[in-house]
């Protein structure tokens, strides 16, 4: 079973780890800070440094309780030692993205009560669908002057492993129209922005608000009768 440290400690850059198995399109790992994507956001990308040459990964693949980093892995034996690099940018950014459509879903679910049915991400830019009846660019605008009014605020974000059961007796905790959660999930992993919004969530996230930067609603459209979209980027 691999470690995944990233939903511990989503700032790690680098780690060592033990390789415990290889594969025909790469290596697994007995821990890894590599998140492998899910919940709209994409896997990391990085390398994996085994006796001074680097391997660029091409993807991570999971495979059970796994992850495959898809490498040309060749040269690593088992229980090699190789450690992992982050590509550090790619990732904070893809973090401040995913925080600010917490932040976006939480306000819309605050003062509208709007379920999420779709969103997607690239670094510092995303887009979020909503059960909404109307949209227009007096509500983009309404929306996008309170999100940045909890980014000012500096809100702290907390991360939080709790039982199913336990879990789901917190009220909202799933904000999209279909709970993607499958039954086999026994521990769910949660992310509070203190305040504001409190989901169910693997992705990796930054510690406070204020590290978001400013968010800018950059289009909206409509995407059915009761689906409407909002597209926003990500600014310094």
């Amino acid at each position: 079973m691999t470690d995944l440290i990233c939903h511990e400690n989503s700032y790690i850059k680098e780690f060592d780890a033990t390789v415990t198995e290889i594969t025909e399109s790469g290596i697994i790992l007995n821990k890894t800070a590599f998140y492998p994507g899910g919940g709209g956001q994409p896997p990391d990308k990085g390398s994996i440094i085994f006796e001074n040459a680097e391997y660029p990964i091409s993807g991570i693949q999971r495979e059970g309780k796994n992850y495959i980093h898809k490498i040309d892995s060749q040269n690593i034996p088992i229980n090699g030692k190789v450690h992992g690099v982050i590509d550090w940018e790619y990732r904070y950014n893809l973090m401040r993205t995913h925080t600010a459509l917490h932040i976006l879903c939480g306000v819309v679910w605050r003062d509208y009560k709007a379920l999420v049915t779709g969103g997607d991400m690239k670094p510092l830019s995303a887009r979020m669908d909503f059960e909404l009846d109307t949209l227009s660019s007096e509500f983009a605008k309404e929306v996008e002057t309170s999100i940045n009014k909890e980014i000012q605020n500096e809100l702290d974000i907390e991360i939080e492993v709790l039982e199913r059961e336990q879990a789901f007796k917190i009220p909202d905790l799933i904000r999209t129209k279909i709970n993607l959660l499958p039954d086999s999930i026994k521990q769910i992993r949660t992310v509070n922005i203190t305040g504001l919004d409190l989901q169910a969530d693997g992705g990796t996230h930054v510690n406070n608000t204020r590290e978001v930067g400013k968010i800018i609603v950059i289009g909206h459209e409509s995407k059915g009768k009761i689906n409407k979209r909002l597209r926003i980027k990500v600014e310094n």
